[in-house]
């Protein structure tokens, strides 16, 4: 087994262009580290220069307690499993696989075992002898994985194996890659950019945007206490409920997020309470996952906030309905790009900051306000974005155009700065 040790590493490419930031991080022995984020936010960057294929810029990499930074690729002992497979099209699957073997000068009769117990495992015995231009995605890339996997190396690295095969072919294949690397024990590294698998295959994850590490934490730490507005929302299936509200404490009696034709109370017991009312007469930002929000009828007294539902959408096993309540929705903040900082320029007007002191109503009627500070009027044609996203379940409560009430779990709020960072530290 191995460690990764990736210490303040930087990787900038001819022209300036910053594809990762003093990025810290730590992969334990054994440990299923997912590196997740969106397309070009630097992880098969940073794969690539784990596995030698790449130069670090600056910063140390350590594996298994030495200094890599200029090993050899082939000095490393780790197995890379590419996007599409990378097969060699003049070779039979048994060739594949046992290639490394074969370059290493193994015994053959230990190769021939080794190749046939491992196409087993992985469902390929029966496509020994064929050649890789015969066989499908799925088959292509249990090839690709059984060439890596064939040499018990001490690191695997996997660049978004699964994104090129089908919806129903990647949750097999996901369940044999966990299954497998884990009775192998072997330290591994894996690239995507679906939060499903994500969160199925990981003991930890590693969120990155824009080349900087925003989290990291087991998927529960993630998905129910994130750092930032971004991973919030990132590791969302459905669009993150993200509104602004200004922070008032009312004689002292509690805060209250003022949404201005909503408001919701926090009680002073609520270990929340303090680092938000440090906030007090400015803006923040409170996101609430759909299935954080419930339906409640007319007579609840609990927190809530009122509407009436624009649409309503039907995924097969649950409904969604879009609350227009007249809070704007707030997009979610990006984090500030570093390159441009590096240079000596602005990456925008306002920013989020900004953007959420000409949104958030200043008073008692929002609407009017926002309609002379935009010159947008009702039947103007101008759409506007729903605000709030519900699960419903799997049969809906409401129809279009009805009225409706929505309960909110206190304790589910994400209460962020409106740079989007966590107000109450994270538990990690």
């Amino acid at each position: 087994m191995s460690s990764v040790v990736l210490d303040k590493v930087t990787k900038v490419y001819p022209g300036d262009h910053l594809a990762v930031d003093r990025l810290s991080l730590k992969a334990e022995d054994g440990e299923f580290l997912v590196l997740l984020g969106p397309s070009g936010c630097g992880k098969s960057t940073l794969l690539r220069m784990i596995a030698g294929l790449e130069e670090i810029t600056e910063g140390e990499l350590w594996l298994d307690g030495q200094m890599a930074n200029h090993l050899a690729p082939r000095d490393r002992d780790v197995a890379m499993v590419f996007q599409n497979g990378a097969l060699y099209p003049h070779r039979t699957v048994r060739g594949n696989i046992a290639f490394p073997l074969e370059i290493a000068k193994s015994d053959p009769n230990m190769v021939r075992e080794r190749v046939t117990e491992l196409s087993k495992a992985l469902h390929i015995d029966e496509t020994l002898d064929r050649r890789p231009g015969t066989l499908s995605g799925g088959q292509r890339q249990r090839v690709a994985m059984g060439r890596a996997i064939v040499r018990q190396p001490k690191l695997f690295l996997m660049d978004e194996p699964l994104s090129n095969l089908d919806a129903g072919m990647r949750t097999e294949l996901r369940m044999e890659i966990s299954a497998l690397v884990r009775s192998l024990g072997v330290t591994t590294i894996y690239v995507t950019h679906d939060q499903v698998e994500a969160l199925t295959l990981a003991d930890r994850i590693a969120i990155l945007n824009r080349g900087v590490l925003q989290d990291v934490g087991t998927p529960a730490q993630i998905y129910n206490d994130p750092a930032t507005a971004f991973v919030a929302a990132f590791l969302n299936s459905q669009q993150l409920n993200l509104l602004a509200a200004t922070v008032r404490t009312p004689q002292n009696q509690y805060v209250m997020l003022d949404f201005g034709p909503h408001r919701l109370t926090i009680p002073w017991s609520d270990p929340r309470a303090y680092a938000i009312s440090q906030y007090t007469g400015g803006q923040v930002l409170v996101g609430m996952r759909p299935d954080g929000l419930a339906p409640v009828p007319e007579s609840y007294d609990g927190p809530s906030f009122f509407g009436r539902v624009r649409a309503l959408e039907y995924h097969g096993h649950e409904w969604l309905a879009y609350i227009e309540c007249g809070v704007p929705a707030v997009p979610v903040p990006e984090p500030p790009d570093r390159a441009a900082l590096r240079n000596g320029q602005r990456t925008g007007s306002g920013g989020i900051a900004g953007l959420v002191r000409r949104l958030l109503p200043q008073r008692a009627e929002p609407e009017q306000q926002e309609q002379e500070q935009t010159g947008q009027h009702p039947g103007s044609g101008i759409h506007r974005r729903a605000d709030l996203i519900v699960r419903l379940g799997n049969r809906p409560v409401w129809r279009a155009g009805d009225a409706a009430k929505v309960g909110v779990d206190p304790n589910r709020l994400m209460l962020f700065t409106t740079e989007g960072t966590r107000i109450d530290k994270p538990r990690r």
